[in-house]
């Protein structure tokens, strides 16, 4: 794939229309998580030492096409002017004359925050009038919202074609380097690990991994799907009863691969996410009024065996509820094995995410994508559609 980043481009005295995520948690005005926004710093600095001016655009939250207040990016622009230690504009809007004025008229150095894309309904339905406009703002697109490129709207993709010049930024070049050159060629034994709530929004994940992975380790709740259709009861944990086929299915392709598969010989249950730990059991003898809420003693010393050899270990999605400490242990665990062994450890998922920062581990690993969908989507195999769009652009 052909595609341009910034250190590629001269951006001196140019005008960037830079795609940034922004869409971090807030609560009434106040930003509860910076990642995201830290995440984009490197690619705003950079560009601003070369001499350009910045008109930042970004979505906040789900508004679909209506002007709500409560999701304006304005907090987003102030937290961001305090990173940089310089002004930061707001824009009345994300496209109009008003703006089209504030934006042309910016001197090397300036940045221009927008509105809220997603404010206008032109955004998600990737509009082509909505497009042209959004395009008048800079003279260069750049895109470096990596946790938004596998959709395809106006201001991911659509916008693109109306730039001679277009590049990723460095957000979005590192995720393409670990999550495509890297895993094209791991280090070996490559380990996956998938964890969470539902083995439905990862099978295209776990068949494509299949072709690639050496050994393969299934936790969190979608584990429980895998041990039901093996014949075992689960009790009241949750589990998806029209995948019990599916479970068996990606079982045998594992053994068909000769992929190393894992799962679960022991869990901590409780009578709910809520209570207190009520006790271990193995796999075979779930209680049937208990919910399975974690991996219990025995997996986790099972699990850092097998990440204990790892040349290159992927995660997504926790071992177990988390949010509750009696139920962490098992995610704790496994975040510890991944930093602490894996000569590349790639993380992906909020969840996730928030779990390697809870065992202090975030900075032990590789690399943490800040893509969720967009990094199931990855390693499913896809070609993402902001991807594409600048890899067009780039002809």
């Amino acid at each position: 794939m052909s595609i341009r980043f910034l250190k590629h481009m001269d951006v001196k005295g140019k005008r960037l229309l830079i795609r940034v995520d922004f869409n971090v948690p807030m609560d009434q005005g106040v930003i509860r998580e910076d990642m995201r926004i830290r995440a984009s710093l490197p690619t705003l600095q950079t560009a601003l030492e070369q001499g350009a001016s910045l008109v930042l655009c970004s979505h906040m939250g789900s508004p679909k096409g209506q002007v709500i207040p409560e999701l304006s990016l304005k907090p987003a622009a102030e937290h961001l002017a305090g990173l940089l230690g310089k002004p930061v504009l707001m824009a009345p809007d994300c496209i109009g004359p008003e703006v089209e004025k504030m934006a042309q008229t910016l001197q090397p150095g300036q940045i221009l925050m927008l509105e809220n894309l997603r404010f206008h309904p032109g955004e998600t339905k990737n509009d082509p009038e909505f497009c042209r406009q959004l395009a008048r703002l800079g003279e260069i697109y750049v895109n470096d919202a990596f946790g938004t490129s596998h959709r395809a709207h106006a201001s991911t993709t659509g916008v693109a074609a109306h730039f001679s010049q277009c590049c990723a930024g460095l957000l979005m070049q590192k995720e393409w380097e670990y999550l495509g050159l890297t895993l094209a060629d791991p280090q070996r034994p490559y380990v996956a690990i998938s964890g969470g709530a539902k083995v439905s929004t990862k099978l295209g994940v776990l068949h494509n991994l299949l072709d690639k992975v050496d050994r393969l380790i299934i936790g969190g709740a979608m584990a429980n799907t895998f041990i039901k259709s093996l014949g075992f009861a689960v009790g009241i944990s949750l589990v998806e009863n029209d995948l019990l086929d599916e479970a068996r299915k990606i079982m045998e392709k594992a053994k068909a691969k000769d992929v190393a598969l894992y799962l679960p010989v022991d869990f901590v249950f409780a009578p709910d996410p809520k209570a207190q730990a009520a006790g271990v059991c193995p796999y075979q003898n779930v209680p049937a009024d208990q919910m399975i809420l974690d991996i219990g003693p025995a997996t986790q010393v099972l699990f850092a065996e097998v990440l204990a050899t790892a040349g290159t270990a992927v995660w997504n999605g926790p071992m177990g509820a988390f949010e509750n400490p009696d139920f962490a242990q098992g995610s704790l665990t496994v975040a510890k094995a991944v930093a602490e062994n894996a000569r590349v450890s790639i993380v992906g998922g909020g969840d996730t995410d928030a779990m390697l920062h809870a065992a202090k581990m975030a900075d032990k690993v590789s690399f943490i994508s800040t893509g969720g969908g967009a990094f199931l989507e990855f390693m499913e195999g896809k070609e993402l559609p902001a991807f594409k769009a600048l890899r067009e652009c780039s002809k």
